[in-house]
């Protein structure tokens, strides 16, 4: 920005008459201001499963869960599938266009380029992948999905490159004003069911946090000092579980389960600040907000939140978004693109909430106070 300020005054000086000339170098050193204040962080770091993938499974050899075919991507900018469950953009993108950021890329479409510098990683980096749970069950020779560990030692990665980089002191600058967004959990609940698991709900439940608090605190002693973490939520509503009803209604035990959890997550982060010098959060309560989509849906913006809008059968949800899959013309309608995730509709309304919800459902601050912080 400085040499295109100081090329731009030189023809101003040239061509205009002094007073034109002052007027414009003060007409260029605003809009410069409003671009650097438009970036409200300097960079966001991305941890998750497919509600925020931005791409990674698409590298996984072994990984079934993929998106990187259509109809996914329909409504993306670029109109074609990148890997993003979704029609469009996700909660991660929407989060870092609001925040200023340019959309943060998928790290295994970064760390696969022979010529990559730690000045890449400046934006922020996405970790998530679809299928990814908190906790570790993944055959290291096979694996499909990276679990939330694996993402954690992915960014240990990323830090080194930004120290040697950055150098200490400035590396340390850049993260601790940073953002780092969780977004996870949702498969280990569907997986206490699915694996007929031996442990109680509550040891499960357990078991889980003290994982996730873990990897909290291995980003913590590497400079993460803001997060924005994000409960289950109402997952036992989703397409997917409502077509193994007879009635079609929602799982309810799922959704006892996850609730469960996400009182547990809310109880553990509530300890954070007396037990890590300078670590701030914002939990964004998924579960509550999600219910009131589906209970009053007009009030919200939708017609449909029981069908998928891409898929195949009862509900849609008989079949996942594939290629041969039908689809909806009215997406924005609809809560769910296909059997388990939500439109970028509903994203960009659960997005508003996580940056500026009232206390009910963002606390102890919303996203917008915690990078004000």
């Amino acid at each position: 920005m400085r040499s295109q300020t100081s090329y731009l005054a030189t023809m101003a000086y040239n061509s205009f008459s002094p007073t034109v000339f002052v007027f414009l170098i003060f007409l260029v050193c605003l809009l410069s201001y409003s671009v650097t204040e438009a970036r409200l962080i300097p960079a966001m770091y991305v941890f998750g499963d497919s509600l925020v993938d931005a791409g990674n499974n698409n590298y996984l050899k072994y990984s079934f869960a993929k998106a990187n075919f259509p109809h996914n991507g329909i409504d993306f900018p670029t109109k074609k599938p990148t890997g993003r469950f979704c029609n469009g953009k996700n909660a991660a993108d929407l989060i870092a266009e609001k925040m200023g950021l340019p959309t943060i890329p998928p790290y295994l479409s970064m760390s696969s380029k022979s010529n990559k510098s730690s000045a890449q990683f400046l934006n922020g980096v996405n970790f998530a992948s679809a299928a990814s749970k908190i906790l570790n069950d993944i055959d290291p020779q096979y694996p499909f999905s990276i679990p939330l560990e694996k993402q954690v030692d992915y960014y240990l990665a990323v830090h080194k490159d930004l120290v040697q980089g950055l150098g200490v002191s400035r590396a340390q600058n850049h993260l601790s004003k940073s953002m780092f967004l969780i977004t996870t959990g949702n498969n280990d609940i569907y997986n206490y069911f699915d694996s007929l698991s031996n442990s109680t709900q509550q040891q499960y439940v357990s078991s889980l946090v003290h994982v996730f608090k873990e990897q909290v605190k291995r980003l913590y002693g590497y400079g993460a000092r803001k997060f924005s973490i994000t409960g289950v939520g109402v997952i036992g509503c989703t397409p997917s579980e409502r077509n193994e009803q007879a009635d079609r209604k929602c799982d309810e035990d799922v959704n006892r389960l996850a609730i469960k959890y996400n009182q547990a997550l809310v109880s553990m982060l509530k300890n954070l600040t007396s037990e890590f010098r300078g670590i701030n959060y914002s939990y964004f309560d998924g579960y509550s907000v999600m219910l009131n989509f589906i209970q009053k849906p007009t009030i919200h913006g939708f017609s449909e939140v029981k069908a998928a809008c891409c898929g195949l059968g009862k509900l849609n949800a008989d079949a996942p978004c594939l290629p041969f899959a039908t689809y909806c013309s009215n997406r924005s309608d609809h809560l769910f693109w296909d059997r388990t995730h939500p439109t970028e509709a509903a994203h960009r309304k659960l997005v508003d909430y996580i940056l500026y919800g009232p206390l009910r459902y963002s606390f102890p601050v919303n996203v917008k106070k915690l990078v004000a912080i």
